[in-house]
């Protein structure tokens, strides 16, 4: 059967059990599958071999069981990283590519202060709940003289960071597994330690529990629920982030989070109380206030 009649039917059984985007997705899974573009599928409608078609209708069926569509793929993409995913670890979203380039872009004014700085200069940056790891890798790519360590509570979720910083020839950073800030507790004794960070970043768990059973589908039955889960009120891990996160900041370091709809005002006001400064909060591309920034403030004495 010919490409674009595949496509058709394909887009047309998506739909038919309530996928979204279903025409997008159809043509996203015959690109797959044909290893070709979507220029190829228009303009040459290529013939699907028997193989091609038993690789289509096994995807097809995985999709129709609501199994996320970048773990049937087997990667996503990421600030023009290829990032592997699967089960076990959380999909990068475009949420947080937006924190992302804003972390690039904090960095950047950061160095811009040290004499002959370019996108080579020494920094440190530290990304809890790192999970894909993609965060961390856009930074290290981005500064190849920075140090960049990603930690995460999930062994499995680390995995894929590993192999997501080889495959995209990242070599200037490492993972630690471990609750939030433990692993890093040792290294440092006291509030104005060298041994500290430019930065530190987090995409933690946000959703409120009581709010995981309404999610999608994909996202509840198959995305790892440790990732999600942000207690009662969606905002435990930023109770115990934000106080401990302060002393493993330079002079002038910056924390950096992202948050769910309708959380940033009372992020905000933990950062507050902990002791940080220039507290400033950015929305998305949907107006939502996703990201939270804030400066350590210079040690007294």
């Amino acid at each position: 059967m010919k490409a674009l009649n595949i496509l058709h039917d394909t887009a047309k059984t998506l739909k038919h059990h309530g996928v979204e985007s279903a025409e997008k997705e159809a043509e996203i899974l015959i690109r797959h599958c044909l290893d070709i573009d979507t220029t190829e599928i228009f303009r040459d409608n290529p013939e699907f071999t028997e193989e091609e078609a038993g690789s289509l209708k096994e995807m097809l069926q995985r999709r129709l069981g609501y199994e996320p569509l970048q773990y049937i793929l087997g990667y996503e993409e990421f600030l023009g990283l290829n990032l592997i995913v699967g089960e076990g670890v959380l999909i990068p979203r475009p949420e947080t590519e937006l924190l992302a380039e804003e972390a690039i872009k904090t960095l950047r004014h950061q160095a811009s202060g040290i004499k002959g700085f370019s996108s080579h200069v020494s920094l440190d940056v530290l990304d809890l709940c790192t999970g894909s790891g993609c965060i961390a890798i856009s930074i290290a790519r981005e500064f190849p003289r920075a140090f960049v360590c990603g930690v995460d509570i999930s062994g499995e979720a680390l995995r894929y960071a590993k192999t997501n910083a080889v495959i995209n020839r990242v070599s200037n950073i490492a993972f630690l597994n471990g609750d939030v800030l433990k692993p890093m507790g040792e290294l440092f004794t006291d509030a104005c330690s060298p041994l500290s960070f430019d930065l530190i970043i987090s995409n933690p768990p946000y959703i409120r529990r009581a709010d995981i059973k309404n999610l999608q589908p994909e996202i509840k039955n198959w995305e790892p629920i440790i990732a999600l889960d942000g207690g009662e009120d969606g905002l435990s891990i930023y109770r115990k982030l934000i106080p401990a996160s302060v002393r493993l900041l330079k002079e002038g370091g910056t924390l950096m989070l992202e948050a769910g709809m309708g959380q940033a005002q009372d992020i905000a006001g933990i950062m507050e109380s902990s002791g940080y400064s220039d507290v400033e909060i950015i929305k998305d591309y949907a107006k939502v206030e996703r990201i939270i920034k804030a400066k350590k403030k210079a040690c007294s004495g």
